[in-house]
């Protein structure tokens, strides 16, 4: 039996790009990419996403984390960002290739992907579906089968692995033709659509190319996860802090806690959970703990102190401050 390499997103359009293939005979193993940019949180329990999608849409799919590659990627992307920090092109074409190295181990003969011409505005129109093509070196063997009449032919077609006549013919952002062939083939509990990569929200696209304007070294998974969640704040000395805005992201923070990272709160008064990261001085330190008061349950007088518990490499200690103010406290702010 043939085997194909698909790129698989989660959304409808890589849903539909397997099955339509799959209904041809063709064995499809999907591969989901992930960085801390889209879906890391699968990694935590990957078998339970390969039966989801298995049990929902009858589609074998496995992870394959690419953080270091796009991290290293979005630096410098060939193609250049779009509206906020996104690599879209590169993102596309970096993706690809690494799709193309899994093929002889998975003994796939050709890959395939969701992709829709004139659906997205910078990585889907027809000339970007070329050069992504182009610069991934997949020429010959990238099929499109949700839109692959509307391009040219691929070795698999031209071979008659894959009958181009029974493969849709998409174009555009109207959703309504792939809902109703969803709806033939009894497809239902498919995602809404959505953006997913969190490069292209505003907020937290400026957070990021604030961060790759510093040193390199703070550029790994980890700090794009943290640079993700809560207030955050550079110190005076260095140290990088961040503020939990309600429980969940207290909840988050304590457990995102690295090697020699302090985690600082409060037992005595409701408030932020903050993580300080890359601290060196007793002065960033004791500045942490003065913004964990300040942004803590208001007390009469509001500039009363506070006790903040400091727990690090499993010692606690304490320490008592005064807040500081909410105006002092702006001139802190990263990229917020």
């Amino acid at each position: 039996m043939n085997r194909c390499l698909a790129l698989f997103s989660g959304g409808l359009d890589s849903i539909l790009a397997c099955r339509v293939i799959q209904a041809q005979g063709i064995d499809v193993q999907a591969v989901k990419f992930i960085s801390p940019f889209f879906d890391y949180h699968l990694l935590a329990n990957e078998a339970a996403y390969q039966a989801e999608i298995k049990e929902k849409f009858d589609i074998n799919v496995r992870l394959c984390d690419i953080s270091n590659d796009f991290l290293e990627m979005l630096a410098a992307p060939a193609h250049g960002y779009g509206k906020n920090f996104n690599p879209c092109v590169d993102c596309k074409i970096l993706i690809i290739s690494k799709a193309k190295e899994m093929m002889a181990d998975l003994g796939a003969s050709f890959l395939i992907t969701g992709e829709v011409v004139g659906q997205r505005p910078m990585s889907q129109r027809k000339d970007t579906l070329r050069v992504i093509e182009r610069d991934s070196y997949t020429d010959d063997i990238l099929l499109r089968p949700l839109c692959a009449q509307s391009q040219k032919p691929t070795l698999v077609e031209l071979n008659g692995i894959v009958d181009r006549d029974k493969l849709p013919r998409f174009s555009g952002r109207n959703r309504t033709p792939q809902m109703e062939l969803a709806a033939k083939m009894g497809i239902t509990d498919y995602p809404d659509p959505a953006g997913g990569c969190v490069l292209t929200e505003p907020q937290r696209s400026k957070r990021i190319s604030a961060l790759y304007q510093e040193d390199a070294k703070f550029r790994t998974p980890a700090n794009i996860r943290f640079l993700f969640l809560g207030r955050q704040f550079r110190l005076p000395e260095g140290s990088w802090l961040c503020l939990g805005r309600d429980e969940a992201e207290n909840d988050k923070l304590e457990a995102m806690a690295l090697k020699d990272d302090i985690v600082m709160y409060m037992e005595e008064r409701p408030g932020p959970v903050a993580l300080l990261r890359y601290c060196q001085s007793e002065t960033d330190k004791s500045l942490a703990a003065s913004l964990v008061v300040c942004y803590g349950k208001k007390t009469s007088p509001p500039d009363q102190a506070g006790e903040v518990i400091i727990e690090q490499n499993k010692t606690s200690s304490s320490i008592v401050v005064n807040p500081i103010t909410k105006i002092e406290a702006q001139d802190l702010i990263f990229a917020t």
